[in-house]
């Protein structure tokens, strides 16, 4: 089972992007999510939704990026 250090990271990365919109946190929640999905004993919903999670912000901060430049 993933430590219970990993997901508060995973969550508190994922606030500070949601509260202030800062890349670092969120490609910090994408990287750390992934971890998540790597662990063997991680139930296959809570998995799906992790990897939903990463996808999603990953779009978003490509997204947020090809429009800066």
């Amino acid at each position: 089972m993933p430590t219970s250090d990993l997901w508060a990271g995973a969550l508190s990365q994922l606030l500070i992007h949601q509260e202030t919109g800062c890349p670092h946190s969120a490609r910090h929640a994408i990287r750390l999510l992934d971890r998540l999905c790597e662990c063997d004993d991680l139930d296959a919903e809570v998995r799906v939704l992790c990897e939903r999670a990463s996808h999603r912000l990953e779009r978003h901060v490509e997204g947020r990026h090809a429009c800066a430049a």
